[in-house]
């Protein structure tokens, strides 16, 4: 599996961006897809994350209510709208995937592939 994102750049307070993580390969084992951010000096973290079978998503409190995630099954792509936008939201924005059960019990370690980043500066 091979996951692609796009969509990253500069945007002021309040604005809105949407993040793109287009996967290609073996896609048909993928269970769930999860967004990640790190910025510099702090842990990376999970903001959001779908089931793609069941359609079950997680968001972080820290953006629950301001980002959705949605899942595209033909176009193999899972999709990060982020609205409301703070300076505290800038970071370098990963897409991950894992074929792995149990979506509630997830972990980081439990994605398998991960992209490139794409990187989100806001202010």
């Amino acid at each position: 599996v091979q996951l692609v994102e796009s969509g990253g750049g500069s945007v002021q307070p309040g604005g809105s961006l949407r993040l793109s993580c287009v996967a290609s390969g073996s896609t048909g084992r993928i269970n769930y897809v999860g967004w990640f951010r790190q910025a510099p000096g702090k842990e990376r973290e999970e903001v959001a994350a779908i089931n793609t079978g069941g359609g079950k998503t997680y968001y972080a409190a820290t953006v629950k209510g301001r980002f959705t995630i949605s899942h595209d099954k033909l176009r193999n792509t899972v999709d990060l709208q982020m609205n409301s936008l703070k300076p505290e939201d800038t970071a370098m924005y990963f897409c991950a995937s894992s074929d792995r059960t149990g979506f509630l019990l997830r972990r980081e370690s439990m994605y398998k592939y991960w992209g490139q980043g794409t990187q989100v500066t806001v202010s």
